[in-house]
């Protein structure tokens, strides 16, 4: 799903225009962005949580040469499924 589909979807449930739905969605995922990069999560009641992760450093091992290479610490973004999304999820299956 892209955002022109979601802009789409909101299109034809309300009825606000494609430009006015288009803008919408932008203006939603954009606060999102905001939030994340200031370091709070993101909760979607029945969707789920965008979660940010402090990793530390690590050792890695190239697979093919055996070699170890050091990983560097970094942050990531790791997303939970609501229990709600994840029964639509197990019932589509």
């Amino acid at each position: 799903m892209t955002r022109a589909d979601l802009a789409e979807a909101l299109h034809k449930e309300i009825g606000l225009s494609r430009a006015d739905s288009a803008k919408i969605v932008e203006q939603v995922l954009a606060h999102m962005c905001e939030a994340l990069s200031k370091g709070e999560n993101v909760k979607i009641s029945g969707f789920g949580t965008f979660v940010l992760r402090d990793k530390g450093e690590r050792v890695g091992r190239n697979p093919k040469t055996g070699v170890e290479v050091p990983i560097a610490p970094r942050r990531v973004l790791t997303f939970r499924a609501s229990q709600m999304m994840r029964e639509r999820i197990a019932a589509a299956s």
